[in-house]
């Protein structure tokens, strides 16, 4: 029986390396085109490689927590004579020879282990005719797809070679079609160098943390240095994973490129505590204020924006994608609330749970990780009152909230005792001045300390 090994492939947005999370096959199983083979972690998210070959499989070459770099083996399959039969017959159809296998299936690939189909089942419930059979590199594309509910065979490939890009997909999802001036290759080409957020019409310039140039120039041999140092007696060394790679990468040239300044202001949040405890089955807190930075944010569009140093250009952008600071087991991300403007409190409480449940089991999605315009960041929840927190590139502010204690406060003339918060917010001098960034400050917190009225007015 021959046997074909697949190497990891090139995830895309310039990723060098992967780190096995888990396998979801073993040797001996029998798997099946684009059947789920493995979870990876990458710089930007845990995402599920499809097998590209069918059969039993002979050998995995890496065990779960090994990172390894692009075009290393991943896994070795032995084809059975039914399976690669029909394999052939996909390739024939015209999966083309680069990663061979990717999107040969016409229907989304599962999730876990599956069997070869049988014959007699095919027979019995033949294909109603040929079909176009989509060309997809990226596992990533496919994930992006499948998440949204598309169909690969409807989508119109602008690749090299009539791949389907990740422009592609999202094209369909914003409902329009390529433009005709384009030729495959710009396209493919425009690509693979556009930044990961093209799927927002509003935040489309805005890089992922992915994508920062030193995240990709890790070089693919970075664990294995570290773990080949000799450590000195009293030391133990930890290699950074995918996700504190690209935070070091996009924090430190936060910290270099903008020049940030930071206000900070108590706030009285006594009147929001009580509404939210008069409804203990509504939305929670930061649900409130996140209506309320919204709010905010559209009297102050410039904080809703992004610095082109290039051109010295404020864009600021018409959509605000909320992003909401989250703490997982594999660090720190920011995965965001697309669309939070044309949300209600409601509906932003229920979006900020989901998003918060997933980021923290490493599920968010490429978009949402990417896809931020301004970033909440509720650190009160760690016990701490405040904090100058870095704003998260190449956004161009981040608000953030500590603990609420009972302080004493005057009310009135009389000293009496309240909920009091301390509100942060770090801002970059080059788009505005200290009155703008006090004015967003005030507003947000004249909400906080009278909800009722400002909920009324939104």
């Amino acid at each position: 029986m021959a046997a074909q090994t697949f190497r990891l492939p090139d995830l895309g947005e310039g990723l060098t390396e992967a780190e096995i999370v888990q396998w979801l096959v073993a040797e001996g199983d029998e798997v099946v085109v684009d059947q789920s083979i493995a979870e990876v972690e990458t710089a930007k998210s845990v995402v599920e490689v499809p097998s590209p070959y069918a059969g039993r499989v002979a050998a995995l070459h890496a065990a779960a927590g090994t990172t390894l770099a692009v075009g290393e083996p991943l896994i070795t399959v032995e084809a059975l004579e039914p399976a690669a039969a029909a394999y052939r017959e996909e390739e024939k159809a015209g999966s083309g020879n680069v990663l061979i296998g990717y999107g040969t299936s016409g229907g989304p690939a599962t999730t876990r282990r599956r069997r070869p189909r049988a014959r007699a089942a095919a027979a019995a419930h033949p294909e109603p005719g040929p079909q176009r059979v989509p060309k997809v590199i990226s596992p990533l594309v496919r994930n992006l797809a499948r998440s949204n509910g598309i169909d690969l065979r409807t989508v119109e490939p602008t690749g090299l070679g009539g791949v389907i890009t990740r422009a592609d997909v999202e094209r369909v999802m914003a409902g329009s079609t390529p433009a005709a001036s384009v030729s495959s290759a710009q396209s493919a080409s425009l690509n693979a160098s556009a930044p990961s957020t093209a799927s927002v019409p509003s935040t489309a310039s805005v890089p992922s943390t992915a994508s920062v140039p030193s995240t990709a120039s890790v070089p693919s041999t970075a664990s294995a240095s570290l773990a080949s140092v000799a450590p000195v007696a009293g030391e133990r060394r930890t290699p950074l994973n995918g996700f504190r790679k690209a935070a070091t990468a996009a924090l430190t040239r936060s910290r270099a490129e903008i020049p940030e300044a930071t206000v900070w202001v108590d706030v009285d949040a006594t009147k929001l505590w009580e509404l939210r405890e008069s409804n203990p089955a509504g939305p929670g807190l930061l649900a409130y204020i996140a209506r309320f930075v919204v709010a905010g944010l559209r009297e102050f569009p410039v904080l809703n924006a992004r610095f082109d140093a290039e051109r010295q250009e404020i864009v600021e952008f018409d959509r605000i994608n909320l992003g909401i600071a989250v703490q997982g087991d594999r660090g720190l991300v920011v995965p965001a609330v697309i669309g939070a403007d044309a949300m209600t409190t409601t509906r932003l409480g229920e979006e900020i749970r989901r998003l918060t449940a997933t980021a923290r089991e490493g599920r968010a999605t490429a978009q949402e990780l990417s896809a931020g315009t301004f970033t909440l960041n509720n650190y009160g929840g760690f016990g701490v009152d405040g904090s100058a927190a870095i704003i998260n590139y190449p956004q161009v502010a981040i608000l953030g909230f500590g603990r609420i204690l009972d302080r004493p406060w005057v009310v009135d003339g009389q000293v009496c005792v309240r909920k009091i918060t301390q509100m942060s917010f770090v801002f970059d001098h080059r788009v505005c001045d200290g009155g703008v960034a006090a004015g967003f400050m005030r507003t947000v917190a004249d909400a906080i300390e009278n909800p009722a009225s400002a909920i009324a007015r939104l």
